[in-house]
């Protein structure tokens, strides 16, 4: 889905559903890519009390050994979905510019793995 069709789709939601959402920051102990797929990477979060998979379309911008020790910005607490019958627990934040191009959101501080983001 591109942008103009995500843009599309989006509504003013009230503040207590955002409140809902849990969004913590994790630390990226292991990612690996997801076999006979060309986007997908399986990534094993460590979030302080709890470690989750996170089954995310990073493959053709990501080197996943790039991605390890790293520390992120992660959804913990979405419906969880499977990915060619990985199962996916989490969900990391990632911005999309027009052409395409990925970043992934991450503290400006070295801040421990499982803080809250607000």
């Amino acid at each position: 889905m591109s942008i103009v069709e995500d843009e599309a789709e989006k509504s003013i939601i009230p503040f207590n559903e955002f409140k809902k959402l849990d969004m913590r920051v994790g630390k990226i102990l292991a990612a690996e890519r997801v076999p006979e797929t060309t986007h997908l990477l399986k990534l094993k979060v460590d979030f302080g009390d709890q470690q989750l998979q996170a089954v995310s379309g990073l493959a053709q911008q990501y080197n996943p050994e790039d991605l390890i020790g790293k520390k992120h910005m992660f959804i913990i607490n979405l419906e969880r979905k499977k990915f060619r019958g990985i199962e996916s627990q989490c969900m990391i934040f990632a911005a999309e510019d027009k052409q395409g191009k990925l970043a992934l959101m991450a503290p400006d501080k070295d801040i421990e793995a499982g803080s809250k983001v607000y």
